[in-house]
């Protein structure tokens, strides 16, 4: 059975100035080349090949906007913990390939203890809320437990 990728082994190959680069990128994806090499201490010519070579590695895995969930008509988030029925591999990854193509799911997280899965969810209302859970997980067979919480309030940090 192969086992992940570490990816602390993966990354191990990069550099103070590749670390410089990605710290500048995440504070500020839209750094022009010319500033961020100056930033760095780097040649522009050096800084592009760099920034290249940190996405081809997978260290960039992209670059988005930070858009207010509101903007776009979702404005109810919340944290949906999943407790699967069975742990084989094939139903863990089987129900990790599923969820993150729901609609609204932001992000899927794989996690430790007594839930299997935590689902960061946008919709318009909590009654769209209450229909993904149950139009989506509480009829899924690999779904044993499902426990939502809402979204307050959402806080950027810097790490």
């Amino acid at each position: 059975m192969p086992l992940a990728t570490n990816p602390v082994r993966r990354f191990a190959a990069l550099d103070d100035t590749d670390r410089t680069i990605l710290a500048e990128l995440a504070a500020d994806g839209r750094m022009p080349n010319n500033a961020l090499a100056e930033r760095v201490g780097v040649a522009p010519s050096t800084c592009l090949t760099r920034t290249r070579a940190l996405r081809e590695c997978g260290a960039i895995r992209g670059f988005h906007a930070d858009v207010d969930p509101a903007a776009v008509g979702l404005p109810l988030q919340a944290l949906v913990s999943v407790r699967l029925t069975a742990h084989e591999r094939a139903a863990v990854d089987a129900f990790r390939a599923r969820s993150v193509r729901l609609p609204g799911v932001v992000s899927v997280f794989h996690v430790a203890g007594a839930e299997d899965y935590v689902l960061h969810v946008r919709a318009a209302s909590a009654d769209a809320l209450r229909d993904f859970v149950l139009d989506y997980l509480a009829v899924d067979p690999a779904v044993q437990h499902t426990q939502t919480s809402l979204i307050f309030e959402q806080a950027r940090g810097r790490g």
